[in-house]
């Protein structure tokens, strides 16, 4: 018997389910429309339920009963147009006014109707002062003026999890107070580093590593276009790591040409990270165990990598939200 139910919006490549599911809880409902990501999602978790694709168009009364929300929604802009002159009218308002049209408006409407004992949301730290601040206003307001819910949240960098220096915003939200706090949260003592994550250079576990070594072309290229912007005063460029380094945050863009996370090679250009190695900087695997399925091209899995969650971070908060929500089923 599952010790608590969540549903997973946004879902990508379930970065926030796999943190909840390894503390018992089951998934009753996914939503994820991009069909690449979906066949990830599907080679690596049991569903016993469709994924559904586009949430907005899936009505709120056909979510099964859930414990726990969980959604890395996209940052989007609010309009607080008009806002005054649709109450003087007695026209809705609130998030059904500012949110409408935005995909935060598709998870205030599931929370509205389900009333789960908690929620969790991901996004990127800046949504905290996009568009001037009216964005998280917004969300804030509407999560617990409108909603109900106490509210916390906390830019967290997974780097004492991960190799990587990777900022995301975590929102955590309870029905009921209780003693939930992001300070209570374990950070690891001891820091990895890339080493922990590389394929070993004597080819022992992968040996296809020419592959993703950069092309004389590309590597010039990525230097003069360095060197042109570090003339100009500007921080851009290239990031060349080794094993005892730390990785700058892997993007989404990282399949046009590496530059962010370049792995210097003895001899030879240096080399993007392969897929594997994504999947081990995120949390999704540990070296060398191979145990998270690639089922796509390397193109797509660096986008899927480049736009998920770090799981060990979502776990590490997971830990402290789920004794206050287990249910007896």
């Amino acid at each position: 018997m599952a010790a608590f139910k969540f549903i997973d919006l946004f879902a990508g490549i379930g970065g926030l389910r796999r943190g909840f599911e390894s503390l018992g809880g089951q998934c009753v409902f996914t939503s994820e429309r991009d069909r690449y990501a979906v066949k990830t999602y599907q080679a690596n978790y049991h569903c016993d339920h469709e994924i559904a694709g586009d949430i907005t168009k899936v009505s709120a009364k056909d979510i099964p009963k859930h414990d726990m929300l969980l959604a890395g929604f996209p940052c989007q802009p609010f309009s607080i147009a008009g806002i005054s002159k649709k109450i003087s009218l007695n026209r809705p308002h609130g998030f059904r006014c500012e949110a409408q049209g935005t995909l935060f408006f598709d998870v205030a409407r599931i929370i509205e109707h389900h009333q789960p004992n908690g929620f969790m949301l991901e996004n990127v730290k800046n949504l905290v002062s996009h568009d001037q601040g009216n964005t998280f206003r917004i969300i804030y307001k509407t999560l617990t003026e409108e909603l109900g819910y106490n509210v916390h949240y906390k830019v967290m960098d997974a780097r004492s999890w991960v190799p990587q220096h990777r900022e995301r915003l975590f929102i955590v939200g309870f029905k009921k107070r209780n003693l939930f706090s992001f300070d209570n949260i374990a950070i690891p003592a001891n820091a990895p580093r890339l080493r922990d994550i590389l394929h070993p250079e004597n080819g022992s576990e992968f040996t296809d590593l020419k592959k993703y070594t950069l092309s004389d072309k590309l590597w010039n290229y990525l230097k003069n276009y360095a060197k042109k912007h570090k003339e100009k005063g500007n921080g851009f460029g290239f990031g060349l790591v080794g094993p005892e380094d730390v990785a700058r945050t892997l993007s989404a863009r990282y399949y046009k040409d590496g530059s962010e996370i370049l792995i210097k090679q003895t001899g030879k250009n240096p080399r993007r990270l392969t897929p594997r190695e994504c999947a081990r900087l995120m949390g999704f695997d540990k070296s060398p165990e191979c145990q998270f399925q690639i089922p796509v091209s390397d193109t797509q899995a660096y986008r899927q990598f480049g736009n998920s969650v770090v799981v060990p971070v979502v776990r590490a908060i997971a830990e402290q939200v789920v004794p206050y929500l287990k249910s007896a089923y």
